[in-house]
């Protein structure tokens, strides 16, 4: 039962401080991000285990940790604030042409992030045949160009 509170109560831990942090987009990693993520891993395993290196107790705390996610999924569709307060909500970065400071500041992008994003999906050059730009909230980017007809 140890090992069902100390998954759960990490997973939640876990959980906040990854909300907390801000969405990122994985194309923003770093390598600084990377070598924090195995860190993080590394010390998470050192919690979540203890003293107890069983495989038996290693199947409770993968079990747990996916029943709580599970259990999480199903109570963000019945409780949409929930989903709005974990995930969050789109994040509007760029209206109408016009690049929102404050919004990419918050999702800590700029400019050449918008960037890579509208290469990548409509073969943009310039920031101005950007209508709209949303920070989705699965942290991606979502690119809508401006109608030049």
């Amino acid at each position: 039962m140890d090992s069902v509170i100390r998954g759960a109560a990490i997973y939640v831990i876990l959980l906040v401080i990854v909300r907390v942090s801000g969405r990122r987009t994985l194309a923003q990693a770093t390598p600084f991000d990377f070598v924090l993520l195995l860190i993080v891993a590394e010390t998470t395993q050192q919690a979540l285990l203890g003293d107890d290196f069983s495989i038996t107790n290693a199947v409770v705390l993968i079990v747990t940790l996916f029943a709580l996610d599970i259990a999480l999924s199903y109570m963000k569709r019945w409780f949409p604030r929930l989903a709005v307060a974990i995930d969050g909500k789109p994040t509007l970065l760029v209206h109408d042409g016009r690049i929102d400071r404050h919004a990419m500041h918050k999702a800590r992008m700029d400019e050449g992030d918008l960037m890579v994003a509208a290469r990548e999906q409509h073969g943009l050059e310039r920031l101005a045949d950007i209508k709209h730009a949303v920070l989705e909230a699965n942290a991606g980017v979502t690119i809508i160009p401006r109608d030049h007809r």
